[in-house]
C-alpha cells in the first residue's frame, strides 16, 4: 500500500510531512535519505512525522529527520507548516506542538504564523561544545572566525561578516559543521547587520547543507546580534527564501513569525523504502 504524504515549505525550506497518528511510521535513516533525495525520491530538507500527543500539554508530537537520516530536536519552519495543518483540522487559531526539544506554541498572526521558539540556551553545555568556552566568542579561526554560539533546540554558530553574500558557504560550511568544538555538529549562519532592525542571513544546516531558510537559525542569529550589541531585540531576518520576523522578548522567549505553504500532496510507493517504513505503515 502507498504511504500518503504532504509536501510543504516555509520560505523554500521544504519538508515531507507524514501523519503517523493512525498508522505508525518507523523511518530508518536509509528511508529518510531515500525520501529526501531530489532525483529519485520526493525531495526535502527535512522530514516531519506527526505522531499522537504523549500527554495533554500538546495537540500532537512531531519528530524531525534531516535529509542525511539524522534526527533533530526541532525545526521552526516545519513547525509553522504543521501549525497551519492543525489550524485547518481543528478550526482553532492557537495550537501546541510537542517536539523532542519541548512544546512549541503557535498562533495566527496577521495572515502569517507565529511560533514561540522558547528561550535561547547560551551555556557551552547547552549547544553542546567539547570544552568550556565563552559562547559569545567561540574559538573558531580562519576565513570565518569568532562566532557566537546559541542553542535554539539545536546548535548554531553565528558569524557576523561585512557581506554575507560574499562568503563561500558551500566551501566553509562543512568544515565548521564538523569542527572538533562541536561534538554533535553545528548549523552555520553568516549574517550582515544592515540596520538595527534588519539582518541579512545565509545558512548551512548540519546534515542538509545550504537551505533557503532556517527558522531556528534566524532566531539564533537575532539572539547573537543582540548579545553582541549589533541589533534591536526585534528585527527582520532576510533569508535566501524570504523574510522572517524575529523578536527576543524581555521575558527571554524568542518569537518567530513567517509564512507556510503546501506545495502538493501525494502517495509514496512502498518500493522507495530501503527499510521497513512503508510496510509498517501499510
Amino acid at each position: 500500500m502507498a504511504l500518503p504524504f504532504r509536501k510543504m515549505h516555509g520560505l523554500g525550506n521544504d519538508f515531507i510531512v507524514l501523519d503517523a497518528r493512525v498508522r505508525p511510521i518507523a523511518l530508518t535513516p536509509a528511508d529518510v535519505v531515500a525520501l529526501a533525495d531530489r532525483r529519485t525520491g520526493v525531495g526535502a530538507d527535512t522530514i516531519a512525522v506527526i505522531e499522537p500527543a504523549r500527554d495533554r500539554e500538546a495537540d500532537l508530537f512531531v519528530r524531525f529527520h534531516n535529509c542525511d537520516g539524522g534526527e533533530i530536536g526541532t525545526c521552526g519552519n516545519a513547525t509553522r507548516c504543521i501549525a497551519m495543518l492543525l489550524f485547518a483540522e481543528t478550526g482553532r487559531d492557537r495550537v501546541r506542538i510537542a517536539t523532542a526539544d519541548g512544546v512549541l506554541e503557535a498562533w495566527r498572526s496577521g495572515g502569517q504564523i507565529a511560533v514561540d521558539m522558547g528561550r535561547p540556551r547560551l551555556d557551552w553545555r547547552d549547544l553542546p561544545l567539547a570544552e568550556p568556552v565563552d559562547t559569545l566568542h567561540l574559538p573558531i579561526s580562519g576565513p570565518l572566525a569568532d562566532p557566537v554560539g546559541v542553542s535554539m533546540g539545536n546548535p548554531h554558530a553565528v558569524f557576523f561578516v561585512p557581506d554575507a553574500e560574499a562568503v563561500d558557504l558551500p566551501e566553509l560550511g562543512p568544515a565548521i559543521e564538523h569542527a572538533p568544538l562541536f561534538p554533535e555538529r553545528v548549523n552555520v549562519e553568516v549574517a550582515t547587520v544592515e540596520a538595527p532592525d534588519r539582518i541579512r542571513m545565509r545558512v548551512w544546516e548540519r546534515g542538509a547543507g545550504i537551505t533557503l531558510a532556517c527558522g531556528s537559525g534566524a532566531c539564533a542569529t537575532l539572539v547573537a546580534a543582540v548579545r553582541r550589541g549589533l541589533s534591536a531585540r526585534k528585527a527582520t531576518l532576510v533569508l535566501d527564501g524570504g523574510d522572517l520576523a524575529v523578536e527576543w522578548r524581555d521575558d527571554d522567549r524568542v518569537i518567530m513569525t513567517g509564512p507556510a505553504a503546501t506545495s502538493f500532496i501525494g502517495e509514496i510507493d512502498e518500493s522507495l523504502f530501503p527499510g521497513t517504513a512503508g510496510r509498517a505503515a501499510a
